[in-house]
């Protein structure tokens, strides 16, 4: 492939398009050298055509791209591709479609070495140039999963503003935004910038226009900068190499960034183990880590499974081996079999060379499969052959490799109500749950809570080279107050905001909205109290109603899991929790 033809002319197309706008961002890759991104408009009724043809809208020389490929067509609000016969077929986020496919906005089209991804807005301008802090959030997840899976550069920024020329500064850097970037709130005058399909390289360049137009509007701007997936292959680590570079160094890669982290890990050995049900959860951890059998990890959404999948890891006999992580949720399924079982060159279109599963990479080690609920049913089996045969299947091969891995699953799904429903195999549960740790909610853990906080403050002063605040009085009653739906990562997310809002204290004005919203009024230490006594005076209450169930059903868990309106994995978490179930190898026993 050495050229490319477009024959939309974008900026007609938008001055001729009222009300919602639809476009396509289009990459092509032009032999070795770097890619080029265009964007086009789909107005209503017209069409984008792709092909080798140099009739068709998007025109490539690539042997693996025929003469009229597919079409883009969009009437009103909806957007459709079609595939137009071609050899070597349009895929559809990973899916070889073989009929007329609706398109939503994010959705990715591959055909070739053409990538293309679907784009709205709500009008010509935005109606508020800046996203919300949520939003930006959500966003820079979808970002990261995506370079992660494409392998394509993303770049990301923190800015930080100062003077009193922020809100122009802002309109300024909106008006020179690509329609595909974002710029949102993230703490205080910080916020975050995000510029999709833009390496280091580009990124910087895109950032120093940035710069630029907020200092001709008068404001004062600092700017930290990382790109995925180079600097981070997770949310979690690309806001860190965006904190890091905005208070020090930037960082020049993964290399630098690997480098970084075992400074900002030193406040700290290992998890903050302090509540009795966690102290239990970490004693069965122990145990288990010197046999080789499969482990599953349940807890809600945040809770710290994998901490306890590594926990697992460091004890047992592998502990010298890798230890490979794979989120089942962040992948398509096409994709997904790919990155656990490896592919054979020409397996699918893209496949250039062969490539390693993540089973032949943990080979010797452990492989944990978090959200492994979400692993769609044809894989599911694929993967019970694996664990009862030791021998993987590479996609496109027929030659079959031993692999000695012990595999760690996690999920926040109910897994037994699942496989009543049929969206998980009974065969698998029994297969992967031959060691079952239950992990607390933050919110059942509250003698954690303040030594949590004060943790993931001196991990972000650490970064911030700045001493730790404290934890002021009210700021600690509104942690403990608050719910923690997010567990640990809300926890540690609201401690970041407020360390940069903050001065040389954390007070209740620091937190966010949500927190302020539920901190107890005008009580301190008393208000919190009582919130306490409430909570422990709940606590005795279910633990009565467990207690009585159990006894009335002769410590049949399943029957008085259906009396108690539970699952009988949540019944049996809750006995964890009360201290209601036996030792194993004891004896059963009544408690009043």
């Amino acid at each position: 492939m050495a050229t490319e033809h477009l024959t939309a002319d974008a900026g007609t197309l938008v001055a001729s398009a009222p009300g919602p706008r639809a476009f396509l961002v289009v990459q092509l890759q032009l032999g070795d050298g770097e890619p080029s991104s265009r964007v086009i408009d789909l107005i209503d009724g017209g069409e984008v055509t792709f092909g080798r043809s140099r009739g068709a809208i998007v025109s490539v020389k690539d042997d693996d791209v025929s003469r009229l490929h597919a079409r883009v067509r969009r009437t009103g609000d909806a957007i459709e591709v079609e595939d137009l016969g071609s050899r070597n077929g349009t895929w559809v986020n990973g899916e070889r479609i073989t009929a007329p496919r609706r398109l939503a906005a994010g959705d990715e089209l591959k055909l070739g070495s053409i990538l293309a991804v679907v784009g709205r807005t709500s009008g010509l301008r935005r109606a508020r140039p800046v996203s919300d802090a949520d939003a930006g959030e959500a966003r820079l997840a979808a970002e990261v999963d995506r370079a992660v899976r494409y392998r394509r550069p993303v770049t990301f920024a923190l800015v930080r503003f100062a003077g009193r020329a922020i809100d122009a500064a802002l309109d300024a850097i909106a008006g020179i935004l690509r329609p595909m970037d974002l710029i949102a709130d993230y703490a205080g005058d910080d916020h975050l910038v995000i510029l999709p399909e833009l390496d280091r390289a580009s990124g910087g360049a895109a950032l120093a226009s940035i710069v630029s137009a907020a200092q001709q509007a008068g404001a004062t701007v600092k700017t930290g900068s990382a790109v995925a997936p180079d600097d981070g292959t997770t949310a979690d680590t690309i806001i860190a190499a965006l904190r890091a570079s905005l208070h020090g160094g930037k960082p020049a890669g993964a290399a630098a960034a690997a480098a970084a982290a075992p400074a900002a890990a030193a406040p700290l050995d290992g998890p903050i183990v302090l509540d009795p049900v966690m102290q239990r959860v970490y004693k069965l951890v122990a145990k288990i880590g010197e046999s080789s059998m499969t482990v599953l990890i349940l807890g809600e959404t945040g809770v710290g499974k994998e901490l306890v999948a590594e926990a697992i890891h460091k004890g047992s006999p592998r502990r010298d081996g890798p230890l490979i992580k794979l989120n089942c949720a962040a992948l398509p399924e096409t994709l997904l079999e790919s990155e656990l079982f490896g592919h054979e060159r020409g397996a699918f279109t893209g496949a250039e060379r062969r490539k390693q599963g993540f089973f032949e990479a943990a080979d010797g080690g452990t492989l944990f499969l978090d959200e492994v609920g979400e692993m769609p049913l044809s894989l599911q089996a694929k993967l019970l052959r694996v664990l009862e045969g030791k021998v993987i299947t590479r996609v496109g091969g027929t030659a079959e490799t031993a692999v000695d891995v012990r595999v760690v699953c996690a999920t926040h799904r109910d897994l037994q109500a699942d496989v009543r429903t049929g969206r998980f195999r009974q065969d698998l549960l029994f297969r992967i749950g031959g060691f079952t740790v239950a992990v607390p909610p933050l919110r059942d853990r509250r003698s954690e809570i303040v030594p949590l906080a004060e943790h993931f403050v001196r991990l972000a002063a650490a970064e911030q080279r700045r001493p730790p605040p404290a934890l002021a009085p009210d700021a600690r009653d509104a942690l403990l107050a608050y719910r923690w739906p997010g567990n640990v990562r809300e926890l540690e997310n609201a401690i970041q905001r407020a360390l940069v809002l903050c001065e040389d204290t954390i007070t209740l004005a620091d937190l966010p909205d949500r927190l302020r919203d539920v901190a107890p009024r005008g009580g301190g230490a008393a208000a919190s109290a009582a919130v306490g006594d409430i909570q422990g005076q709940l606590e005795e209450l279910e633990r009565g109603a467990i207690a009585a169930a159990l006894e009335a059903h002769g410590d049949n868990q399943t029957r008085a899991a259906r009396a108690l309106g539970l699952s009988r994995r949540a019944l049996i978490y809750k006995m964890e929790k009360y201290g209601l179930k036996p030792p194993p190898g004891a004896a059963p026993t009544r408690r009043p």
